[in-house]
């Protein structure tokens, strides 16, 4: 449910298709990703209490169906602790069947939380943060001009997870290329395994009108992998994703960017999850005729 008119087009997670979407600011406070246009169009702003309160008794008289709320847009913790703790106070008030607030969040504005501020947020009613780290690799990071290591990266989801808000973790199958797929599956495996997820979400890239990833790729600089690579590059990070057994993160890749739809709890289903995606590899090398720009969107 959306309840805004507000500037620009919303964004949010698969798993978020049901939910109230409060927008608390406007466009993403980064906006420099060099692989997404989402927030291209608008500048960014945060948004004043009064706009959010529009957009709450806006939805007030639907407030029976209302289970679950998603702070919109690109990064909500950029707003301080104070505002976004206020906010999560009036919306438990407003919808008395709330059971769960969730957000984006950017590593630096993850990183700029003290972890006392972090639990206080949890404790207030923040029980899951979408973080997309993207890669685990620190050229691929500096390339895509994500604004943090890779040592960054696996610190702001260290510190999501100490606070005891769960963690969905997303990452980008074909970011690096062809010339930095093994790389960038190693070390985003291994960044993984030093964050501990509760969820792990893999999307592929889409190159977007808009994005210079797209300018690169369209002047011979940058060179995508086929269907059959992503699944090779996925079965990578996979297989080097060591989780101790009484561990559960679940796996998805359900967004609309993927060639293959995979759920699995790893690291129980691991072995299962690697045969699939083996499967799916072979069967997608025999396409004969594959279009790179069917991951062009735009």
């Amino acid at each position: 449910m959306y309840f805004d008119t507000a500037e620009g087009s919303v964004f949010r997670p698969p798993s978020e298709a049901n939910s109230l979407i409060i927008r608390v600011t406007i466009g993403c406070s980064h906006n420099r990703c060099t692989y997404c246009n989402m927030y291209r169009d608008v500048a960014f702003r945060i948004r004043p209490m009064d706009e959010i309160m529009q957009q709450i008794n806006r939805a007030k008289p639907y407030s029976n169906y209302v289970r679950r709320i998603f702070l919109a847009d690109g990064n909500a913790l950029v707003l301080k602790t104070d505002t976004l703790i206020q906010i999560i106070n009036v919306l438990q008030q407003s919808f008395p069947r709330l059971q769960r607030i969730a957000c984006y969040a950017g590593p630096q504005d993850i990183l700029r939380k003290s972890l006392a501020e972090l639990k206080q947020l949890r404790e207030a009613g923040l029980k899951l943060v979408y973080y997309g780290m993207e890669s685990g690799d620190d050229s691929v990071l500096t390339h895509v001009c994500k604004g943090v290591s890779g040592q960054q990266s696996i610190e702001a989801g260290q510190k999501i997870v100490a606070s005891g808000i769960k963690l969905s973790l997303m990452i980008i199958l074909g970011l690096a290329g062809k010339s930095g797929s093994s790389r960038h599956a190693y070390n985003t495996a291994q960044a993984i395994n030093a964050i501990n997820p509760n969820m792990l979400s893999a999307l592929t890239l889409m190159l977007y009108r808009g994005s210079e990833l797209l300018e690169e790729y369209e002047r011979g600089k940058f060179e995508i992998l086929s269907p059959a690579e992503i699944m090779n590059e996925l079965y990578e990070i996979i297989a080097n994703i060591k989780l101790s057994p009484e561990y559960h993160c679940l796996f998805r890749s359900n967004h609309i960017s993927n060639h293959v739809s995979f759920a699995a709890t790893l690291p129980k289903d691991k072995q299962k999850l690697l045969e699939q995606i083996q499967q799916s590899a072979s069967e997608l090398s025999q396409l004969k005729h594959w279009d790179p720009y069917n991951n062009v969107e735009g």
